[in-house]
């Protein structure tokens, strides 16, 4: 079995041609889709924090472009393996899951990604069922994590 560090440097690896965009929102809609977007433009893929997007009712990832989702899919891989909490409600897996099934079968998530950048988070989202199967059975997310591997697998068709 892999360990976290080799699935976070295959994650890394994989996305490491991904270019920062410019801005991570449609930061002219309206105040919170500013706000959210000067939060991302301060962060990076490894300064990107749990209290930057763990919050489900403040998230910045729900109004994140796909191009900006990709860019930050290192950061949030990280994040998972590394808030491995008792509370299995902290855990930042479920939102993970939520974000990568986003629009359901017409994913423009996935769609931005390359194959190889897909295989890279389905080997990510294998890897959390191997290794945090209780945080997974406690937080009730098992159905989403299986969601998101039938969208980013290549394997499976949406």
């Amino acid at each position: 079995m892999k360990s976290d560090s080799d699935v976070l440097h295959e994650v890394r690896t994989a996305f490491a041609a991904r270019v920062r965009p410019e801005h991570f929102t449609n930061f002219a809609h309206c105040e919170e889709c500013a706000e959210h977007d000067e939060l991302l433009r301060s962060r990076d893929v490894d300064s990107l924090s749990l209290p930057d997007v763990g919050n489900p009712g403040w998230d910045p990832i729900c109004f994140i472009t796909p191009p900006g989702f990709a860019y930050y899919l290192p950061a949030l891989a990280r994040l998972v393996l590394d808030s491995e909490e008792s509370d299995a409600v902290s855990w930042y897996g479920s939102q993970l899951f939520f974000h990568l099934c986003s629009d359901g079968a017409d994913n423009a998530r996935v769609k931005e990604c390359s194959i190889a950048e897909r295989n890279a988070v389905a080997g990510l989202l294998r890897h959390i069922a191997e290794t945090r199967a209780d945080l997974i059975d406690r937080s009730l997310s098992a159905d989403q994590l299986f969601e998101a591997l039938r969208y980013w697998d290549e394997n499976h068709t949406a």
